[in-house]
């Protein structure tokens, strides 16, 4: 499979390079306009289907994580790490939302990718799965750095980092291993050029600005590629959402649904009954960003400029750091694939 595709990528180049050789000989026709368009660089958009990810999520808060999550469990193969941001601490036992999600890969069959306990935030207030990770289930392992250092040993070329949470754990890895960055290739969730609230940050950059900061550094040093920030603006829609009439929701909870599923709806009427929601149910945040991730045709995102103040909010400036930023999606189309992702009636995608 992998010579198929170097051969067809080969052949895409030549096709390339005839077309602008063609409009160069012909300027001014068509040929020659079409010609003008294409990229002259070299640069190929490299192909990651078979490249390590990471998912870094602020699970067993708002449902989305825990449905994303499930989801990449599904139809990701090569899901390597899933690490958590935003801890809980002391309030609610150290861990829990790395247990959570530990238990949640066991039901959905992934036992062989490993969880790793990230930072500590010092409290939080987006917890509401108490209670459902079994006793049995054991604390996980708590150095994302050490646990990513392995990953990178262990596998050649790029690795996919999903970013779910505050960036507190990727600031971290660019801080203390600064050898593996430059073959992150980063999509977060997080920031807005037009947030709703405009005296603060995005959610998940306002969990933590220094992280961003640390980011944003670090993309502007080169040392980290440019990642793509799938922002508020496209994310915050209720055609994304899902709620109790929701058809997913009734798939989930019904009465013979398998044992993943049945977590996923109690983590649902948790989230339903607990929040206090400007949108009703939960957005779809988090499944929309590995929707990027995978490269999929449902998020459109530009190059952008961006300047970081002090509290974390962004804004399109000549002086900012330029990365991906997304402008539009198309929500109809990401709804069908992550219904029929997260069927309990479909079988997942094979793994190697």
């Amino acid at each position: 499979m992998g010579d198929d595709r170097n051969e067809n990528t080969e052949e895409l180049r030549c096709h390339r390079q005839a077309i602008i050789d063609l409009g160069e000989a012909m300027p001014g026709s068509g040929p020659g306009a079409l010609g003008e368009a294409l990229p002259k660089s070299d640069a190929w958009p490299e192909d990651l289907r078979d490249t390590p990810m990471i998912i870094d999520t602020d699970i067993g808060g708002d449902a989305d994580d825990a449905l994303a999550v499930a989801l990449a469990a599904r139809c990701v193969s090569h899901l390597a790490l899933v690490t958590t941001a935003d801890e809980t601490g002391s309030e609610q036992g150290r861990g829990q939302r790395a247990r959570f999600a530990r238990y949640l890969l066991d039901s959905v069959g992934r036992t062989e990718t490993p969880v790793t306990a990230g930072a500590d935030l010092g409290g939080t207030r987006y917890y509401c799965v108490e209670g459902l990770t079994p006793a049995q289930v054991p604390p996980q392992e708590a150095d994302v750095v050490s646990a990513v250092r392995r990953l990178a040993a262990e596998r050649t070329g790029p690795i996919r980092w999903v970013g779910m949470g505050p960036m507190t754990n990727l600031a971290d890895l660019l801080s203390h291993a600064p050898e593996v960055a430059s073959r992150l290739r980063v999509t977060q969730m997080g920031g807005a050029l037009r947030y709703r609230d405009p005296e603060r940050a995005e959610h998940n950059f306002r969990l933590d600005a220094a992280a961003v900061h640390t980011v944003f550094g670090a993309i502007a040093d080169g040392l980290l590629p440019a990642p793509e920030f799938v922002t508020s603006e496209v994310t915050y829609t209720p055609e994304i959402r899902v709620d109790s009439s929701h058809a997913l929701y009734r798939k989930l909870r019904a009465f013979d649904a398998p044992p993943w599923a049945a977590l996923l709806g109690t983590h649902l009427d948790r989230w339903f009954s607990g929040a206090d929601l400007p949108i009703p149910g939960t957005l779809q945040h988090d499944a929309l960003t590995l929707s990027a991730a995978l490269k999929l045709p449902f998020v459109q995102s530009e190059d952008m400029p961006l300047a970081v103040d002090d509290i974390g909010r962004t804004t399109v400036s000549v002086e900012g750091t330029v990365v991906q930023v997304s402008t539009a999606a198309h929500y109809s189309g990401f709804m069908s694939w992550l219904q029929t992702g997260l069927d309990p009636a479909i079988a997942p995608a094979p793994r190697p």
